[in-house]
């Protein structure tokens, strides 16, 4: 059966974040929401996230110590995002997926030259692949 559902994950069709979602995961919080390994769910704000490619989004590490030890023992996680307006127009997403961790390299080097970050510690990159956007408003 676990080969089967694999199998499935692998021919799913790919998800895309589209031009309106980009818009409002770069210019809004997000609520970023791991799991511990006793299963215990984490949530936490983001302040900022960058969408760079049709279904990744970037996030750095300024301070996550409990987030990244959750994404190391179980890569799945969710993302929620809504608009900044809210109370006058509520739009929401909720974005699942996984996310990979790192302390070095590529994705490490690209959020150091984030303009927001200028100043931050950028101990590290989260790199979420989404597999599935829900609309929640």
């Amino acid at each position: 059966m676990e080969t089967l559902i694999n199998y499935f994950v692998l021919i799913s069709p790919m998800v895309d974040i589209d031009e309106n979602l980009k818009v409002m995961i770069e210019n809004n919080a997000l609520a970023l929401a791991t799991v511990d390994s006793d299963g215990k769910p984490h949530c936490i704000a983001v302040g900022y996230a960058k969408a760079v490619a049709d279904n990744q989004i970037l996030i750095t590490d300024n301070s996550m110590a409990e987030t990244r030890n959750n994404i190391q023992k179980n890569p799945n996680i969710c993302l929620s995002v809504w608009t900044r307006n809210w109370e006058e127009e509520c739009t929401g997403y909720e974005l699942k997926g996984t996310a990979q961790y790192f302390n070095k390299g590529e994705w490490c080097n690209t959020v150091k030259k984030i303009p927001e970050n200028k100043g931050e510690p950028c101990k590290g990159a989260i790199l979420v692949t989404v597999t599935q956007i829900k609309k929640l408003a």
